[in-house]
């Protein structure tokens, strides 16, 4: 079945940085796009970035662009079904709970859009001190 296993989540000072991964099983990892979300609570559960099958397109959240772009950065590595999320001068407000997705569709280009997304992780929790 498909699995998916965030790490790499924790307590990080202001301005500090962290790379989540996220472990895929199951199925043919490089057929499919994968996405990261986040959830603070209250809140809706919110894009932050994808990367498409072969890795040669990302898109990235809202928030992820004009003065902040590349604060976020999305990579995947095939051979080691792994996808990434490298976080740089991070906040308080990026405290949430992270959580990676798997695109729905075989080679298709990832969206925003959450049902895009079957499989999620269990989320791996981020936190941001001031």
């Amino acid at each position: 079945q498909v699995t998916l296993v965030e790490s790499g989540g924790g307590l990080v000072q202001y301005g500090g940085s962290l790379r989540l991964s996220c472990a895929a099983s199951g199925y043919t990892f490089n057929d499919y796009a994968m996405g990261w979300f986040r959830q603070a609570p209250g809140k809706e559960r919110e894009f932050v970035s994808a990367i498409g099958w072969n890795g040669n397109l990302d898109v990235v959240g809202p928030f992820n662009l004009g003065i902040e772009k590349g604060r976020f950065t999305i990579s995947r590595d095939n051979a080691e079904n792994t996808v990434y999320l490298q976080m740089n001068s991070l906040k308080p407000e990026d405290t949430a709970v992270y959580y990676c997705a798997r695109g729905s569709v075989r080679f298709a280009r990832p969206t925003t859009a959450r049902d895009f997304y079957d499989y999620w992780g269990q989320g791996t929790q981020v936190t941001v001190s001031s």
